[in-house]
């Protein structure tokens, strides 16, 4: 499905949801709400990477993760952050591997396993990137006050920890 007509049927879908909200709960309306948001905002960092940087989000994502360690990750750790399969992992690491952003370091113990890391060049180009993607996520907040910020951020945190729980709740038992 086109980027395009997702966004479309997100805000169907909350449009409906407002439109009747009797025939909503509220929580439902909070999920669409959020997804809804998720989406715009997502739509609008893509497009501004892709524009200004020729760059994709998911590999500006996986930069971002290495960026906060010198010695590397291995794929099964990249995976396990960014919430994606192995495979997507390594067809992001050999693009960025041509690009000279990243590099494979062997790992000192498992001659199986490596380590991926940013190159310095690697790492300069993720500080520009960073730098104005921050700038884009400050745009798209500047209609809120800091106190506005702090309290979806607290309320944002205890949604995760009760998502989490219900996770974990599950896990172990048998359908």
């Amino acid at each position: 499905m086109h980027r395009d007509t997702e966004t479309a049927l997100v805000l169907d879908a909350e449009t409906r949801a407002e439109e009747g909200p009797a025939d909503h709960k509220d929580e439902l309306r909070l999920w669409l709400r959020l997804l809804t948001c998720t989406t715009l905002i997502e739509s609008d960092i893509r497009t501004r990477l892709r524009e200004r940087f020729d760059f994709t989000l998911p590999k500006f994502d996986l930069m971002a993760q290495l960026e906060k360690t010198s010695e590397g990750l291995t794929l099964g750790e990249l995976s396990r952050r960014m919430m994606v399969s192995n495979g997507n992992i390594t067809g992001l690491v050999e693009r960025l591997v041509e690009l000279d952003l990243i590099e494979r370091v062997p790992h000192p113990t498992d001659r199986r396993a490596a380590f991926v890391r940013l190159t310095p060049s690697g790492r300069a180009s993720f500080a520009r990137m960073a730098a104005e993607h921050s700038e884009w996520v400050s745009a798209i907040a500047a209609g809120m006050s800091a106190q506005e910020v702090a309290t979806m951020l607290r309320l944002l945190a205890k949604m995760k920890n009760s998502v989490r729980a219900r996770i974990e709740g599950r896990q172990g038992t048998t359908p």
